[in-house]
């Protein structure tokens, strides 16, 4: 099979790759990190300007007409430069949603917004009882005239203290797991009844605990058909799924740089460590573990356009392999720098502490291994 890349896929990479390299150092993105917004509105704008935002989006609704692979071109290059600002949230995950179901209002309202980044989109789909289970909904959303009154209460919200719209998750039929009765809703985080209390995350992130008390919406808000939502929801995460071991790639990729490079040059009995043959075969492992992890990545990818259940199994085979490479090559790279592999100042915890955290969105090793296991 050809993986090599188009000459318009190699032009994205190297755009992106060259932007990162010259605007978003390790030391620029610890101050980003810590400033009081906890991104950078004008890294977000040249996003925009340089046209990374329209890359998924087709030329009908004004993006670049791209698909999965530009996707993954962009998340990789993120990964390896630590990317806070949430292109997975806005564009990855709800302009998914905005593209796979979407009305034609509906993209002409939100889509343009997306790519000029004048907005920032973020889901709340996690409850505090539902663990990963997607159709875990205690969110409800009665019908009330011509629209909709959303009671809830959503977790680990990821981008939303800096979004302006959200994608809500909401039982309007069935029981509390059914696969039925799920729906999704867009909500104004302006809106009367919606409150939020912000937090850091562990990998230097910023997330939201949201409650939604009595919050109208109209019929308008409504993406795809009502009570039929979960099948969207798990292609949409599978696609993040994909977009994430992109990142987690990008991630190993740069632990193992760093190592290797680091091994060259620590001295210990007057020689590089290095040169110790089983220091050597651990850095052999981490970079197999980095290699199947790109392998799976490609993988998932590429099998996005497929059937529900080869889709299914390939989003969670990828999820198994980039969770325990992400752990394995991250905790090596800590070992082997010592000491200072988990201080603040020092790229290589950064890391290790944002491959943590994709292990557990969307599912971790566990979860995925029974998904995998049940759809086989």
């Amino acid at each position: 099979m050809d993986f090599s890349f188009t000459e318009e896929q190699t032009l994205l990479r190297n755009t992106v790759q060259s932007f990162l390299q010259d605007k978003y150092d390790f030391d620029t993105r610890r101050k980003i990190s810590a400033s009081a917004d906890g991104w950078s509105k004008e890294i977000w704008g040249q996003f925009a300007e340089l046209g990374l935002l329209a890359a998924p989006f087709s030329e009908e609704q004004g993006g670049l007409g791209g698909g999965p692979i530009e996707t993954m071109i962009l998340m990789e290059e993120f990964g390896r430069n630590l990317v806070i600002e949430p292109f997975m949230e806005t564009v990855v995950i709800c302009g998914g949603f905005l593209r796979e179901a979407g009305t034609a209002a509906q993209q002409e309202a939100h889509v343009p917004g997306i790519i000029g980044g004048e907005n920032v989109w973020a889901f709340g789909y996690a409850e505090p009882q539902g663990r990963y289970n997607l159709a875990d909904l205690v969110t409800t959303a009665k019908a009330d005239g011509d629209g909709y009154v959303i009671n809830g209460y959503k977790a680990v919200v990821l981008g939303a203290p800096w979004a302006d719209k959200l994608i809500i998750s909401a039982r309007t039929g069935g029981g509390q797991r059914d696969a039925d009765g799920v729906s999704l809703f867009i909500v104004d985080k302006s809106a009367a009844g919606v409150s939020t209390r912000d937090y850091p995350t562990v990998d230097g992130r910023r997330a939201s605990e949201i409650t939604l008390e009595n919050v109208k919406v109209g019929a308008d808000a409504v993406i795809g058909e009502i009570g039929k939502a979960l099948p969207l929801i798990e292609k949409v995460t599978d696609q993040a799924i994909a977009a994430l071991s992109a990142e987690a790639a990008g991630g190993m990729k740069e632990l193992n740089d760093a190592t290797v490079e680091y091994c060259k040059t620590r001295k210990q009995f007057g020689v590089p460590i290095g040169k110790f043959q089983v220091l050597q075969h651990r850095m052999v492992d981490m970079f197999m573990a980095y290699e199947q992890s790109v392998s799976m990545t490609y993988m998932v990818t590429l099998k996005l356009g497929e059937s529900e259940e080869e889709r299914l199994k390939a989003a969670s085979g990828a999820k198994v392999q980039i969770g325990k490479a992400g752990r394995f090559v991250g905790q090596q790279a800590v070992q082997l720098h010592g000491g200072m592999g988990m201080t603040d100042e020092l790229n290589v915890g950064h890391y290790f502490k944002r491959l943590t955290m994709i292990d557990t969105q969307f599912g971790n090793v566990d979860h995925h291994l029974t998904r995998y296991s049940s759809a086989a």
